[in-house]
């Protein structure tokens, strides 16, 4: 299996910076992308708090990008359609979780961590089918998501 790399390569300080991958999670390369964008650059705990609420569905993550076929949702500024992904919100929220855990480590206060970059990338489709009538079959894929992320100490 290839090595994965990180893709976000500015100059940073490893002192005030920890990072954390999650590689190949069964979750929806869409949804993971929306959520990714909602949180970008936001403090840790606001984060975790926005994916919390959204595990129990409380609030909507705004879509901006796949767009076609989802409901209006009240409460958005900025966008209209949204949804509530919880499965890609509690993964995503256990990585945010472990990359905290990596700031503990490194002695770094967790009060002051933002999410410096956190993208999602397409991993694998994982191939399967379901058979039909007559001798045939019809695909049946399941999508993995890779995702990174850095937080920093601001």
């Amino acid at each position: 299996m290839p090595k994965l790399k990180y893709s976000y390569n500015k100059k940073i300080d490893e002192e005030r910076t920890t990072r954390a991958t999650g590689k190949e999670m069964r979750i929806s390369h869409k949804d993971s992308v929306e959520i990714c964008r909602a949180i970008n650059g936001k403090r840790l705990a606001y984060a975790k708090g926005f994916l919390r609420d959204v595990a129990d569905l409380k609030v909507a993550v705004p879509y901006k990008r796949f767009v076609t076929g989802l409901s209006h949702r009240r409460g958005f500024t900025n966008a209209c359609s949204g949804a509530y992904p919880v499965k890609a919100a509690t993964h995503i929220l256990k990585l945010l979780e472990n990359s905290e855990a990596n700031a503990e480590f490194k002695g770094l206060d967790t009060e002051r961590l933002f999410i410096k970059h956190i993208q999602a990338k397409r991993g694998k489709i994982i191939r399967g089918i379901i058979p039909r009538a007559m001798g045939r079959a019809t695909p049946f894929n399941t999508t993995t998501t890779h995702i990174e992320v850095w937080l920093d100490e601001r």
